[in-house]
């Protein structure tokens, strides 16, 4: 596993093509036994169209790539089995919410989820929603995980101009800052509350993570390195 890389850039370029992934269409058969399999565990699962990326490139303060369309049980499969096709990766944006008083503030993945029990900033994988003509609009794509999953809108933080590229073997997780102006346990109060009132909240809780003595091991690689370089202290 790679060690992860993080570059920060100002601008992104990510525009969808209409390539066709070929292990999703000669490995259809295993695909689809596989997501059967899933379903069967976790009803709510859906096989909705997804947008996955290859070409990657990072040039000055730009990070392209080319999106493409497939269906959740495609990448769902090739994140699995180990990501069998390198040629491709999964990428993201993720709202790195940010409290006051410096706590980040992460949520636990519900059980019924296909992620069950990971714990990270609001995020997902692209999906035709975030298409803007043939953009891949991943700042739209973030402010709707944010109020889709924390039940907060764009009123209650202040996103960062850039953004910070995790990179790590199958992924590239475009992180922006979000920060709020109240300290953590607010914050968390107020997550809470909404998740409350949703009929089938994602989450099934809120983390506060003021130092990496409060990381976990269900928090992703490429979570621990971004919070890991934010906080440290400046020099």
């Amino acid at each position: 596993m790679m060690t992860p890389v993080i570059h920060r850039v100002t601008q992104l370029d990510l525009t969808r093509s209409d390539w066709q992934w070929p292990f999703a269409r000669e490995r259809r058969d295993e695909i689809d036994a596989h997501f059967a399999g899933k379903r069967a565990e976790k009803p709510q699962l859906f096989n909705g169209r997804v947008l996955l990326a290859r070409n990657a490139q990072f040039t000055g303060n730009q990070f392209s790539a080319e999106y493409f369309e497939t269906d959740f049980a495609s990448f769902l499969a090739w994140r699995d089995w180990r990501c069998p096709d390198p040629d491709v990766f999964n990428g993201f944006g993720m709202g790195a919410l940010r409290a006051s008083d410096g706590a980040f503030v992460l949520g636990e993945m519900g059980q019924h989820t296909s992620n069950a029990r990971r714990i990270y900033f609001a995020a997902g994988t692209p999906d035709l929603d975030d298409l803007r003509g043939d953009v891949v609009d991943i700042a739209g794509s973030v402010t709707r995980e944010v109020e889709e999953e924390l039940g907060l809108t764009e009123a209650d933080y202040r996103a960062d101009a850039g953004w910070s590229c995790v990179v790590t073997d199958f992924s590239v997780a475009m992180m922006r800052l979000l920060n709020a102006d109240q300290p953590g346990e607010t914050l968390r109060s107020i997550i809470e509350a909404n998740l409350a009132g949703q009929a089938s909240p994602e989450l099934s809780g809120i983390h506060l993570v003021r130092s990496e003595a409060d990381f976990t091991p269900t928090m992703p690689l490429f979570v621990t390195a971004f919070m890991t370089a934010q906080l440290m202290p400046a020099t």
